[in-house]
């Protein structure tokens, strides 16, 4: 049976598709699955200052700011802001202060002359740091080992200004919970791939470090400190590159961090991301776009094809295919990346993350207020 010219544009759409998404899987993302994983350096050299935002999160800090004090590296501080907490966090950090003479508290009170946010928060914790070279991360966040700081240290490499790291989420019962980690390995595997490939342009603050001297040279978050996100991702897209911007995705280094538990949280979340990546420069936007339009077009045209004999076989045998392919490549992402346990929920979880996607960005198109907590 001959193919009607509709099934044929059908199937040419397909499969240009699928070329695509065959190009993301294996000359970007395969590079993450294969590059060799450097163990954690035994020695430290140059002294570290980390940095932690924190508004009323005095029970995360109870509960995951003795992993960072504890960390095993002769010379760092510890700068956690005060972000205008009406809960009991002041109390919390006083205690810590009294007992961890390399912890730092920085204050910023309500009602003083500034622009609010976590941008205002994290520059004042930049201005306390003691030290050169800052590591990064949240008050909800447990590094996973007390080697954390040995592998996000300063390279030797001065061109080295900017270090990527890795933060999975920690594991809940529930499908919100497998679709949040899922959607997080994604997220990881796209931007730590690019950066491999030489084209950094993002970066997580729960896990990520840079110079202090490079934040003042490009006037911080200057450039888009109107709108609230973009703190962590923003500013490795204006200043990352492929001389100065390296990763680490060692077990040692990942920072694990207590996950959203209900769907608005986490709709909330991602609204403050996607209007982030609209500054993003126009070569990753462009990318990024060609991803998630790429993606929806090849799910939207194989249910089409479907509807057509025997162009519903053809169609059949691509998407066969290309899940083969996928499947090769993304499950060994996942126990890479400490998910291993979704390795055999990749095939349904890859549609739900794409149905999301489609869905968090009609409604970020409608909602436009975002703050941060």
């Amino acid at each position: 049976m001959e193919l009607t010219l509709l099934e044929s544009c059908l199937l040419g759409i397909l499969i240009f598709c699928f070329v695509i998404q065959l190009y993301f899987s294996l000359f970007v993302h395969l590079k993450l699955a294969i590059v060799k994983v450097e163990n954690t350096p035994s020695l430290v050299s140059r002294p570290i200052s980390v940095i932690i935002c924190a508004r009323n999160e005095a029970e995360n800090l109870k509960e995951y700011l003795p992993y960072v004090l504890h960390q095993e590296y002769p010379d760092f501080e510890v700068v956690v802001v005060n972000d205008r907490s009406w809960d009991q966090t002041r109390e919390v950090l006083e205690g810590f202060a009294a007992e961890y003479k390399h912890l730092k508290v920085v204050t910023v009170s309500e009602g003083e002359k500034f622009i609010a946010g976590k941008k205002f928060a994290v520059t004042m914790g930049i201005k306390a740091a003691a030290n050169e070279w800052l590591v990064f991360t949240d008050a909800d966040c447990q590094p996973a080992t007390q080697h954390w700081l040995k592998g996000m240290q300063q390279p030797d490499d001065e061109d080295t200004e900017i270090v990527l790291g890795y933060s999975p989420y920690f594991r809940k019962r529930g499908l919100l919970n497998s679709l949040i980690r899922f959607e997080t390995f994604f997220t990881a595997v796209n931007y730590l791939s690019f950066a491999l490939k030489g084209m950094p342009y993002m970066g997580v603050g729960r896990n990520m470090a840079y110079k202090k001297s490079l934040f003042f040279k490009k006037k911080g978050f200057a450039a888009h400190m109107h709108i609230p996100s973009g703190d962590d991702d923003l500013f490795v897209n204006a200043h990352a590159n492929r001389r100065n911007t390296e990763i680490r995705i060692h077990p040692d280094t990942h920072v694990w961090s207590a996950p959203n538990t209900s769907f608005g949280a986490y709709l909330k979340q991602k609204k403050r991301h996607f209007g982030a990546g609209k500054l993003y420069k126009p070569a990753h936007k462009f990318i990024l776009s060609s991803q998630i339009i790429i993606q929806f077009a090849f799910y939207a045209v194989f249910i089409a094809c479907l509807f057509f004999t025997p162009a519903n076989y053809i169609a059949g045998g691509i998407f066969v295919l290309s899940l083969l392919i996928r499947s090769f490549i993304y499950p060994r992402l996942l126990k890479r990346l400490s998910y291993p346990g979704l390795r055999w929920w990749f095939p349904v979880l890859d549609i739900l993350l794409f149905i999301f996607l489609v869905f968090n960005g009609i409604l970020s198109i409608f909602v436009k207020k975002v703050t941060w907590k």
